[in-house]
This record gives structure tokens, sequence and C-alpha cells, in this order.
């Protein structure tokens, strides 16, 4: 759902790194954009006008027939104050009005971040830290700065973070916490099952997937672990992450951490098979014209689960190249699932290594769902939407 968000752009050298951030906010979500008069001989006004697509305000006084501070502090979701300068940050802690960001600020009842980023003495000093202290006994959330190279040639804190990381700390702030209370265990990704020190029989699976779906249940106040196999993902130190390589390694990590868990979801593609035997010395490819490589089923960790689900939710995955929602039904009955989530892998731009996935939901007592094309990250949220109706059915019954 698209929120109202508020970046309000201080003077400091950081903000040209607020355009990025604006622009994959405007993509998502509806953006306004406040700079002081300091901001504008950083970046000019007429960047985040196109960026944002609506007006830039950089005085209270304007054109416009109403208070625009008033306007917009009623109108905003969140505000964002992206890079909060000392002289900033001084102002909202003092409760100064004297330009359009600290105006509004103070005149909203949103919820509120506020981004640091200075030189590194400024940053420490005493007066800011107690400035800073201020905002965060009132309830405003504040983002740490980075280390590293500054602008100014020090080596120090004081670094505006990356825009992805706001965007996770702003999708957090804005999520309902429905899932709060709940430990949700989530898996990811594929396995790996040697068959000798260089070979080895996995799939494509990436844990793009499940990742999202651990990040989603994150921001949605749920006490998550994750358990993922070997992956390429830039994976935010969030919550209690398990890192597995073989479908073993995954079937004895999901079975000790299912006791204590409200719910599994189990989005990752552990191999189906594994070498009957393993190697210990590498294969040569000259020793044999033909070599012939003895597989075995692995453990299904769904059907492990069955005896001990209790009154637990459990959420599958289904890969299917046909057949998708027959398949994913006989899967549902046989791993004892609350909910399967079915897709044809045959797609082209969906499932394995997309950012999308076309999917369809299979369910116990009613007609499967089916789902346009979308993106991971949504799609997500729709898994646990249907999650928290399967947490609250099982509290009535």
């Amino acid at each position: 759902m698209k929120k109202n968000i508020v970046v309000c752009v201080t003077g400091g050298i950081a903000a040209y790194k607020a355009a990025d951030l604006v622009s994959k906010l405007s993509k998502v979500h509806n953006v306004r954009v406040l700079m002081t008069r300091d901001a504008v001989k950083f970046v000019g006004s007429e960047t985040f006008k196109i960026l944002s697509k609506n007006n830039v305000y950089t005085d209270v006084f304007n054109d416009e027939a109403k208070p625009m501070h008033i306007e917009i502090a009623k109108w905003a979701d969140i505000f964002v104050v992206v890079p909060a300068s000392a002289n900033t940050i001084a102002k909202l802690a003092s409760g100064i009005c004297d330009d359009m960001v600290s105006l509004a600020f103070l005149a909203s009842k949103a919820k509120k971040l506020v981004v640091p980023a200075m030189n590194t003495a400024m940053l420490e000093n005493l007066a800011t830290q107690d400035n800073i202290q201020t905002l965060k006994d009132r309830g405003i959330d504040i983002l740490d700065s980075d280390s590293g190279l500054l602008a100014c040639g020090d080596i120090g804190k004081g670094k505006m973070p990356d825009p992805d990381r706001i965007i996770d700390r702003i999708d957090y702030l804005l999520s309902e916490k429905d899932l709060k209370k709940y430990k949700i265990l989530v898996t990811a990704g594929h396995t790996v099952e040697a068959i000798d020190p260089v070979r080895y029989i996995s799939n494509r699976s990436t844990g793009k997937m499940g990742y999202q779906i651990a990040l989603k249940a994150y921001n949605r106040g749920a006490n998550v672990t994750l358990i993922i196999g070997p992956n390429d993902l830039d994976i935010k130190d969030l919550f209690n992450i398990i890192n597995v390589v073989s479908s073993k390694d995954m079937y004895e990590a999901v079975n000790k951490e299912f006791e204590g868990a409200d719910a599994l979801i189990m989005a990752a593609a552990p191999a189906d098979f594994t070498p009957a035997e393993y190697s210990e010395e590498k294969i040569k490819k000259e020793d044999s014209d033909n070599h012939d490589i003895k597989i075995k089923k692995t453990d299904d960790i769904i059907k492990s689960l069955k005896d001990k689900k209790d009154d637990k939710v459990v959420i599958g995955f289904a890969a299917e190249s046909e057949n998708v929602i027959a398949n994913a039904k006989k899967k549902l009955s046989s791993k004892g699932a609350d909910m399967i989530v079915a897709n044809d892998i045959t797609l082209k731009g969906s499932g394995f290594k997309s950012d999308e996935n076309k999917v369809s939901f299979v369910y116990k007592n009613k007609n499967a769902t089916s789902f346009d094309l979308m993106k991971k990250s949504e799609l997500a949220d729709i898994i646990l939407d249907n999650l928290a109706v399967l947490l609250k059915d099982r509290k009535k019954n």
C-alpha cells in the first residue's frame, strides 16, 4: 500500500544522496520534499521536484492559498529528515521553527525518522549528542550514521547511510506490527550436496523469496529466524540467521528451531537428492569413460514435522513445471501443510533468479487463488497476510 512520505533535506554535502533516496521512494510511495535554504545551495529544488513529481517547498512564504507546512504535516504518514545537519537537529530538539522543515516537523503527528550526517567532530560533540538523545526520548527514531571517508577528508562516523538502508527503516516504521509476539521460522535458498571436494548437486534457487518473507515478517514485528543455504544476497543483520550448506544441515536446523516456533514458511528449495557416497578425493575424468553417480532421496523436511506440528502453521512452496495446482494439492495433503505457494517454473521472468514471481495459493478448505506476476517483496506481504489469518484461526480453534 502506498504511503505518504515527506523527505526533509537539510544543508549538508550528503544532500545529493537524498536525490537517490527520493527517486527510489517515489517508485513505490507518494513523496513530497521540503528543503532548508542551505540545502538548496547543495542540490537544486528542481531536481527533487522532478524526482518526486510534486512541488518542493523551501520557504514558508509561498504562492499557495493554504499554509503548506500544516497541509503537509497532516498529509504525511512519516517525516524523514535526511541528511539531518547538526543545526537542524538542534532546532528540532529545541522546538525552534524558522524554516519550512522545522515548522512542518513540529506541526506533524506522523512517525518521524532522523538520519544524522555530518563531520565526526560535530556528530560527537556533546551538544549534538544531547540533542539526538532528546529526540530519542520523545519517541523519534534515529538511524545511526555510517563510518568511513567523509567529504571533508576525515575518516570516522558521520556518513549518510545508503538509501536502501534508510528505505528498510522506513518500511519497518510504517509496517503494521500484526505479527508481534509470534516466532516465525523461514527457510530460503538452495542446498549443496557434495559429490567430491569440487563437484556438487544443487538447484537455481537464490533465496530471494525467502529473504523477502523474513524481512517483511521482521518489519511486521515478528521474532524471525531465517535458515538459509549458500547465497549472494546482501542480508541485513536484523534477525537471527542460521547459515546451512546441505539438505541434511537444513533438516537438522529446521527440526531444532521448529519446536519453539509459531509458524514455518518453507520457502527454501533443498535438494531432493544427494549422492549416496561422497568421494574424499576429486573424481578423475580420466579414470573412466563412464562414471555413474548413485544418488538417494534426501529427507523431506516438512513431512518430518507432521507428528510435532500441533497447532503450528506450516506454509510450503511447490516449484512445478506441469499440473501446478494439482501437484500442489498433493503436496498440501501429503506434507500436512496449511497452505502451499505454487509457482510454474517454466514461466519467463518468474521464479528462480528473478525479482518477480507468479504464484497460486493452495489451501486446505477453499479454492486456490492465483496472482499476476508481481515483485517478490509484494508477494511476501501477501503470504504474511495469509499467515496472519491462519494464526488467528489457530487461536479460535
